[in-house]
Formats: C-alpha cells, structure tokens, sequence
C-alpha cells in the first residue's frame, strides 16, 4: 500500500511521522513523507522518502513579529496574531501538498491536524484519509475542553469548543481554499469530508480515552522514534555527570527566545538556589549563555531518549513530544509552556502528579524556578512520575498506530459527514 504523510510544524511536529514512517515502511509499505523544507536531512536520514513544504511558516517564528506573538500569547493565540502573515503563505502551501500527492499517488493519507489541505486531496483522490495527531482536540468531547484554550473545563460547553479545532482553519482560510478548490483540484464544491478514522498519538495514561467518542477513534500510544543507538556521549558531559549530584535537564526545544540570556539566567541562579545542577540544552534560541558556572553543563542537540536516562527531573516547554520523552522516563516533569497545546500538557502532568504546577515565562524569577525544582525532590511526585513512566513503556504506541491504519485501510469504506464550508 502506498501511504502518503502530510504534516507541517516545528521538530515535534515532524519527528512522531518519521517514527510512524519507518514503522510502516518495515511493515511493507510505500511510504512518503511532506514536510517543511527544513526537515530535508532529518527525514532522509532515517530512510524516509521526502517532499518538502514551503518553509516560511517555520522561519516566521523566528522573526521579530513571530517572538512578539509567541511572548504575548497563551495557548493558540499566538497562531491568530500571526494571521497576517500567513494568509499570504497559504496557496503555496495548498498548491505544493496537492503536488506532493500528485507525484506519489497514495491509497491511502495519514495527515497532522496543520495539513489543512490533506482531506480535500483526499476527496480529490477519492482515497481514505486519517487524522493523527499528537495531542486530542479534534473529537468532540465533553471530558475536556479544545486544547486550543487555556481552560482545564468548560462545564457543558466542553463539547462545542473542539469545534474551533475542527473548524477554525476552514473559517479563517476559507477563501483561499474555496480559490484553491476550484482552480487546483477542480473540486466544484468545497467541503470537508470527515477523516475515515482519528488516531492519536499519545497514551491514554496521560489522557484517559474519553467514553464518549465512537468506534472510529483511536488512542495508539506515543510514537517514539528511538533513534539513540547511534549517539556517542561527549566526554565534557561525561565528567559533568560523573562529578557531582545528579543533574536536572532544562531545554526548550525550537522554541524562539525573546531575552534569551535573562531566561537563562533566572533558571541557572535558580538552580543555584536550590542547590541543584543543571544540564543545559541550548540551540533553539530560548537559552543564550556567555558564560556557564560550575554547576552547570551546556549541550547541543542530542536525543531525549539517552540524556533522560542521566537526569533527575526535567523542565521544558512541554512539547508534546519533549514530554511524552520525559514521562516515559518517569521523571518529575516542570513545564514553562510558550504557546499552543503546551499549557494543556502542563495542566495534564499537574493533574497526574508527575510535576508541579506550570511556571508563567511573564513572571518567571529565580526564587520561583528554585522552588519548582525543590518540588521535584518530593517523594510522591517522584514515585508516580516512576510508575507512569512504566505505564508509557510498556505501550507499542507504533505497531498499534501501524495496525489501525492497516485496518482502515482494509475495512468496507461508511458513510463519512461532510462540512460544507462554500
């Protein structure tokens, strides 16, 4: 079978489709993956045919107007503040997805919630298309409120707010999609056809499958790419490690900075402070250092997978990826969301125990960084973010992803809802 995988976005919204790619690759299938350019080499590298994406959606966050967003927003707001300069952006997108899965010609799309173009090409195609996405908010549910908002519960409009997720890119780009439709696909009407099933890409121990959703959703478990083998510790690290207590990891992945040092600073006199040392992962541009103090070690891109192995807690953005990385190494986890589903992630390891209460980047000082990192040395928080780390290990989230879309694919095709939106 011939699968194409559509997905735009940072690293953690790449990397969990390159793991799922290899997966299906292994399990006989042609596989292609569409990307942002960016993520070129990271793709090939792990023998994943590749199509890239228009780039400028990744590089917006890294300009002055994209930091601003990012620094002034909470939950998605970021992402509407940065409207103007992504509407211009979006025919190219449309236009080079369809060109995507024009030159592979899938039977089947598996496609992240940012591919906004993969369920017309679907319907273009007339092929079967699966949403996979990484964190829940595309299923109507009245468990929980869209991870869009920065609410932990709606009450009774819990349900009707995963609408703004399932509909919001068709409302606000409903015109150049409606242009694009027409001229591209030669589509004569618009509408956006249901996926043929959901699969979500995370456990359901850190997000219970809500009792309300139907037989055509799924809840794999994380998608880890585990590709650590091939990593060498340096050996400055290793005489860090091998010198003094154990460390806590603090990274903040691709997130842009907007004062780096001083971000930088309170966490590092923060560590101070609390007695603890600190392994530092710089490189996406929140973190900027001139000079590192003792108690602290600065490393470059490495895997998540070993590092955490030499760590007693993390703090990080929470990236789903980043954390579903830290709670399957069972390690207290402490998140200082920047934008998106990062402070739904929060709100879900406070809850579970696994960590303390999200820090505020706005207020952020180095007395409240100590005594978030002190909170970790608590026995309770510790021993449940142990057991839920076993829980995660002991899943098969990519053979069950690879299972269910087998399964879709073989199934007789039902009636899927469809949305008009012209």
């Amino acid at each position: 079978m011939r699968i194409s995988i559509h997905t735009l976005g940072t690293r953690g919204d790449v990397q969990p489709y390159v793991a799922l790619a290899r997966s299906l690759s292994r399990n006989g299938h042609e596989v292609q993956l569409a990307g942002p350019a960016q993520f070129d080499r990271f793709v090939t590298e792990n023998g994943v045919s590749f199509f890239p994406l228009p780039g400028e959606f990744l590089t917006l966050l890294d300009t002055p107007d994209g930091k601003a967003a990012i620094a002034s927003g909470q939950g998605y707001s970021a992402g509407f503040k940065l409207l103007k300069h992504v509407r211009p952006l979006m025919r190219r997108l449309l236009d080079t997805d369809w060109a995507a899965a024009q030159t592979f010609r899938p039977d089947l799309l598996v496609y992240h919630p940012k591919s906004i173009a993969a369920p017309y090409i679907a319907q273009r195609l007339s092929i079967k298309a699966v949403l996979a996405s990484p964190l829940p908010g595309f299923t109507p549910t009245s468990a929980f409120p869209t991870p869009m908002l920065p609410f932990s519960s709606l009450g009774p409009l819990n349900k009707v707010s995963h609408q703004l997720a399932i509909r919001g890119a068709d409302f606000l780009f409903s015109k150049v999609l409606k242009e694009w439709g027409h001229l591209s696909l030669g589509l004569t009407r618009i509408t956006r056809v249901c996926p043929d099933a959901t699969l979500y890409a995370y456990s359901r121990h850190v997000v219970p499958v809500p009792n309300d959703w139907n037989e055509r959703v799924f809840v794999s478990g994380y998608w880890f790419l585990n590709d650590e083998a091939s990593w060498h510790m340096p050996p400055g690290l290793a005489k860090f490690l091998a010198d003094g207590d154990i460390p806590i990891y603090v990274g903040f992945g691709s997130m842009p900075g907007i004062d780096p040092e001083r971000f930088a600073r309170e966490i590092v006199n923060g560590l101070d402070r609390a007695g603890k040392r600190g392994l530092l992962a710089i490189g996406g541009g929140a973190l900027e250092m001139t000079s590192v103090p003792n108690h602290v070690h600065v490393v470059g891109a490495a895997p998540h997978g070993q590092l955490f192995k030499h760590v007693s807690a993390a703090l990080h953005h929470g990236g789903a990826g980043t954390t579903a990385a830290s709670l399957r190494a069972g390690l207290p986890t402490i998140i200082c969301p920047f934008f998106g589903d990062q402070p739904f992630w929060a709100r879900r390891v406070a809850h579970l125990g696994a960590g303390p209460q999200a820090l505020d980047r706005k207020t952020l000082t180095a007395d409240k960084m100590a005594a978030a990192f002190l909170r970790t040395d608590d026995s309770v928080m510790r021993s449940k973010a142990n057991e839920l780390g076993q829980a995660i290990r002991q899943e098969d989230g990519l053979a069950q992803a690879v299972r269910i879309i087998e399964q879709v694919a073989s199934s007789p095709a039902h009636g899927r809802c469809v949305m008009r939106i012209t």
